[in-house]
């Protein structure tokens, strides 16, 4: 929460890492979690800003090349003035705050304008990029020290101010050069005019930590043909030292069965979690796109109604788990005993939402054997005797009122219950970028309206850009329906029309039939 009152806020500069999301320390994630505020760059890992509060303020200052969404002298006044006004800000930085970023420039500013700040370390993309290669930093049989250099020039400078010179003659050495792509030519040769044999081991790292991250594995005299001819593109890193032989034991990262995809997850950022996790296990490299949210609704009137019911047999029934979740915190407000919840039986539509009651210790008398609404009503129809039952349909807003109408033609009384309603977010810029400078080779669809969010954040040739050459899933016949409906093709469908179905089917047909978006 904020400071109140003239109280001054405390700017928080954490590294984020180098790419992979469960790289963040343990104290930077809790910092993102407790903070008013975001101040984000462009190498931030999408998920970390994705999955936060609502209510927690982003802002993106991220630069590339060229490209630059705010000068480093607007975001340090940024800091100052949103600490100016009682904010606990995270300036979540990529790799580490300090090394070959500008934390440093950025803490002595704001120490100059007397704003409380703390720097929490993070993992740099110079030790971790090596490692997710199968390359060690260094190793006694063959390096003793590493040395970590910049192969960017700054500013105006014709070159890097780097001794290239000395480190030509290093022995039993590793040289890791960030931010060097532009310049790998100048830099290789500096480094052989200096001394260095054109055999030594060297390798290219783009993406280092990403799922789909490429290496490069060569010689120092090679390196530069090769990472023209791979056209790797920024962020790439270099390593040159005899570690580089390692890699051909110690690979480890990009052997697992969905190694080398993007899959993009259409589903609400505050219920994916468990599923980026999931994919991120199974090697994907996970593009977090919410195309759909949603935001609690009251219907007092219908809860006046419930709490007053005096018919015996009663029903809940779940649809989704948006449902569950808004529905157990109306409940606790409207009628506190969770005890009471006995008086009722339980339905719910499939895995998902059976799933989301079993987080509260329900478990639901009643699952259809397909899981979807229309399934749903006619089995509980057909299978149950309702006549005289109150039924609670707990929904949102979107849908139907075909579960309605079908039970109440079992001779019930049924209240629809409306806890949630769902909403499409809108897609910042950046994202949009992002999204088409890395495509995914298959987006995940796991609800008609994520389809429609899909298309809402997108024109008409954006999706048909996006789509055309990718592997989509569908969790299910109506989902599939409406993907068709806006002219796109399902590859697969979900045969139990659940999220682990899905994920279980993708690994399958990848293995069997492996998935590549055309280039």
């Amino acid at each position: 929460m904020s400071q109140s009152g003239n109280k001054i806020g405390t700017v928080y500069l954490v590294g984020a890492g180098p790419g992979d999301p469960d790289l963040i320390t343990v104290k930077g994630g809790r910092l993102l979690r407790e903070c008013d505020v975001v101040v984000y760059d462009n190498l931030v890992p999408d998920e970390l800003v994705v999955t936060l509060r609502r209510a927690i303020e982003r802002v993106y200052v991220g630069k590339k090349a060229s490209q630059h969404s705010m000068s480093q002298e607007e975001i340090n006044r940024l800091l100052v003035n949103l600490a100016r006004q009682g904010k606990r800000v995270v300036r979540l930085k990529g790799g580490d705050p300090l090394v070959f970023g500008r934390g440093g420039e950025e803490a002595a500013f704001l120490a100059m304008h007397d704003i409380p700040f703390e720097i929490v370390p993070g993992i740099t993309s110079g030790t971790a990029g090596p490692v997710y290669a199968g390359i060690p930093a260094t190793d006694r049989r063959a390096s003793s020290s590493v040395t970590f250099v910049t192969g960017h020039k700054a500013g105006d400078k014709e070159s890097t101010d780097v001794s290239w010179e000395w480190l030509g003659q290093a022995k039993n050495s590793t040289l890791v050069i960030y931010m060097g792509v532009a310049e790998v030519e100048q830099n290789v040769r500096r480094l052989l005019d200096s001394g260095m044999s054109p055999e030594t081991a060297a390798a290219a790292i783009e993406r280092g930590t990403y799922p789909t991250q490429r290496v490069v594995a060569t010689t120092l005299a090679e390196l530069p043909e090769r990472a023209r001819r791979e056209d790797l593109k920024p962020p790439v890193l270099f390593v040159i030292g005899d570690v580089v032989k390692m890699r051909e034991v110690l690979d480890w990262y990009q052997k697992r069965p969905l190694s080398g995809l993007r899959v993009m997850i259409c589903r609400p950022a505050d219920q994916a979690g468990w599923v980026y996790l999931t994919l991120r296990d199974l090697g994907a490299e996970v593009l977090p796109y919410p195309t759909i949210a949603t935001e609690e609704h009251h219907d007092h009137e219908a809860w006046q109604k419930i709490i007053s019911l005096d018919i015996a047999k009663r029903w809940l029934v779940f649809t989704s788990e948006n449902g569950v979740r808004y529905f157990m915190s109306q409940w606790q407000e409207q009628v506190g005993d969770v005890r009471q919840l006995a008086d009722y039986q339980v339905a719910a539509v499939g895995f998902g939402t059976a799933r989301a009651l079993q987080q509260y210790t329900l478990k639901p008398d009643f699952v259809p054997t397909k899981a979807t609404t229309v399934e749903l009503a006619d089995q509980m129809k057909g299978q149950l005797d309702l006549n005289g039952s109150a039924v609670v349909r707990v929904r949102g807003n979107l849908g139907d009122d075909r579960v309605e109408k079908t039970l109440a033609d079992a001779e019930a009384t049924v209240i629809p219950l409306k806890v949630y309603s769902t909403v499409t977010p809108g897609w910042s810029g950046e994202m949009k970028e992002k999204l088409f400078a890395y495509p995914p080779d298959v987006i995940m669809l796991t609800s008609g309206s994520t389809v429609d969010g899909l298309a809402a954040n997108l024109s008409a040739d954006e999706l048909k850009n996006l789509t055309a050459d990718c592997f989509i899933v569908s969790i299910g016949p109506m989902t599939s329906d409406v993907i068709r409906s806006h002219g796109m093709t399902v590859g697969l469908e979900a045969k139990t029309h659940s999220i682990p179905s899905m994920i279980e089917e993708l690994v399958a047909h990848h293995r069997a039939n492996p998935i590549r978006r055309a280039k």
